[in-house]
């Protein structure tokens, strides 16, 4: 939602970790979708969606920061500003206590299985797979991408 505000700080944390700036451009909508999802009502299936995209999100933040070696930022003045990953890791726990203690009347119904699959569609599936991969070594051009 930064990226609708236009604060500086998104940008620097996009440099520090070596992402491109318009990464902002795709996950800014996507977040504003997923806080509309969690605050609206009703639209459980969508709820959960929203609540593993927030956990991927937060969660490759943090392991992103790791990577990237984490430092103090120009003008950060509070303690989350300071060690981002740890701001990154809070917001991931927070988001599975916020799934998990969500009331009974918020979560997806839960359902008897079907049945025993049989194995065929698994079969057919794993030689489609297969066929996919075989024509993509011989489809698919060689070496380096072009500039």
């Amino acid at each position: 939602m930064w990226v609708y505000l236009r604060i500086e700080y998104p940008r620097l944390v996009l440099a520090h970790l070596g992402y491109p700036q318009y990464l902002q451009y795709i996950l800014g909508p996507w977040e504003l979708a997923c806080a509309a999802v969690l605050i609206a009502p009703r639209l459980p299936r969508v709820k959960e969606w929203a609540y593993a995209g927030a956990f991927f999100k937060y969660s490759a933040a943090f392991v992103s920061f790791l990577f990237a070696g984490s430092h103090p930022f120009p003008g950060s003045h509070l303690l989350t500003e300071d060690r981002p990953e740890i701001s990154a890791a809070v917001m991931a726990v927070f988001t599975v206590i916020s799934w998990a203690l969500r009331p009974p009347d918020r979560r997806l119904e839960e359902r008897t299985p079907a049945g025993e699959t049989s194995a065929s569609p698994w079969i057919a599936s794993a030689v489609v797979l297969c066929l996919m991969l075989i024509l993509s070594l011989f489809l698919l051009p060689k070496g380096a991408p072009p500039r």
